[in-house]
Order: C-alpha cells, then structure tokens, then sequence
C-alpha cells in the first residue's frame, strides 16, 4: 500500500459531505402566485372553473398531480396535456421577468462556500428551469438539478429528493431540503430528510409545522441571516464540529 493510501499522521479528516437540497418556485424564485394565475388561465381556456386559492395550494407538485386534485374525476382526461401546454405558454411570458426573492443566490453561495453540496429540486423542466436558474444567478453554487424529467413520480412523492440525494453522493441523515409548500415537506419526509420551509409561497407557518417543518424562516434573507444557529448550521456542528 501506498503512501498516498493514507492520510498524513495527523492531518484532519476530509469534511463530511453534506447536501442542501433546494425547491425552486416559491422557495428561491418568487413564482407561485405566477403559476396560480397561469394554471388559472389554462383551466379558463379548457372551460373549467377553479378557484384562485385551490390551484395556490397545488402549486409544487407536477401538473398531473395538480390537475387530479384539482379537476372532476369525470373530466375529459384528453383534454390534461394541452392544459398543461396552455400553462407553460402562458407562464412562459413571465420567464423575463421572474423576480428572485431575496437572499436566494447569497444562500446558495453560502452554503456552498461551507461546503454544502446543492442541488435544486424542482417540478420545472426545459425552458422553464431554465429561466429560473437564469433568475437565481448562482449557478456557481450549484451542484446539480433534478427535475420532473428524471423522477417517475412528482412531489409529495419522495422521487425528486432522494434524486437529489443521488446526484449529491450523500444519504438522508446528511441532507437538508427548503421547500416552502407542504407538498415540499412532505416529500423531504418521505424521502428521510428534515425540511426547513419559508413562509415566501404563500403558505402558512401553522400548515408548515403541521407537516413536519423542523423550522420556519419567512424567505432566503432569513434563512441565510440565521445560518449558524438554523438546523444547517446545528448538522454541521453535529457532523463536523464546531465551526
């Protein structure tokens, strides 16, 4: 055996690899209201009504999911796919002006630069994620991306999260995931993984919690302002000693 097999005498261990695993719409980019109005639209143009609130708290799982909670069991099954293209071009005229909320690339990069490996877990696929990642400016920071492309099955479904967990090399006991539905939360519990939920989609602090939220932070800003003392930075006092 080489010398090279081992370590120096003395020298620290390598860091534990951690990962951040990061929702998108709602959670780093400021777009759920855009797609309840968006989904709002495709349903109008399909001669559906729903309301504004009921299509807000689907938003985070993919459009089939949605469109099973949202539509009569009855209805013309025929007619799902070009609801869902009527979303997407509608959506698609916003990709300009998609508004990152605050603090979200910081985070990234923050984490990041302490040795967390992010990945994004979303339901946008193509040209939509895409722009999102083009409005987050922090590709620098992340590590990969996991979309509805590559899992079977869309969120509350555990496929996304422990895709990401795949792809950052890492088991659930080592990971995080931010999401800010509770369709996000419940996927990261399934999956094994804590979810730190932000109060930036919409959804309540009590709904959060209800789900499993072990914290709640209003957006990115306050996440990243909190960083030491959040779950981030008490699983790195756990896994890596203190700072």
């Amino acid at each position: 055996m080489t010398p090279q097999d081992h370590p120096a005498s003395g020298a620290p261990p390598a860091p534990a690899r951690l990962a951040a695993v990061f929702d998108v719409d709602g959670t780093l980019v400021d777009t759920n209201y855009l797609h309840a109005v968006t989904w709002w639209e495709a349903f109008h143009q399909a001669g559906h009504r729903v309301a504004m609130t009921d299509i807000h708290h689907t938003v985070g799982m993919g459009s089939h999911r949605l469109m099973d909670r949202l539509l009569a069991d009855d209805r013309d099954r025929d007619q799902d796919e070009s609801i869902s293209a009527a979303h997407t071009a509608v959506y698609a005229t916003w990709f300009d002006r998609l508004a990152v909320l605050d603090g979200a690339g910081e985070l990234l990069r923050a984490l990041a630069g302490r040795g967390w490996t992010v990945v994004l877990a979303t339901s946008a696929q193509g040209a939509e994620l895409a722009a999102l990642r083009k409005a987050i400016d922090a590709d620098d920071a992340i590590h990969d991306a996991t979309s509805a492309d590559d899992v079977a099955s869309s969120k509350p479904a555990p496929d996304p999260v422990r895709q990401a967990l795949e792809q950052a090399g890492v088991p659930p006991g080592r990971a995080l995931f931010v999401g800010d539905t509770v369709w996000d939360v419940e996927a990261a519990r399934k999956a094994g993984v804590d979810c730190v939920a932000l109060l930036s989609g919409g959804i309540g602090r009590a709904e959060l919690e209800q789900a499993g939220a072990v914290a709640v932070y209003r957006d990115p800003a306050a996440l990243l302002a909190d960083l030491d003392d959040s779950p981030f930075g008490r699983m790195e006092s756990t896994l890596r000693g203190p700072r």
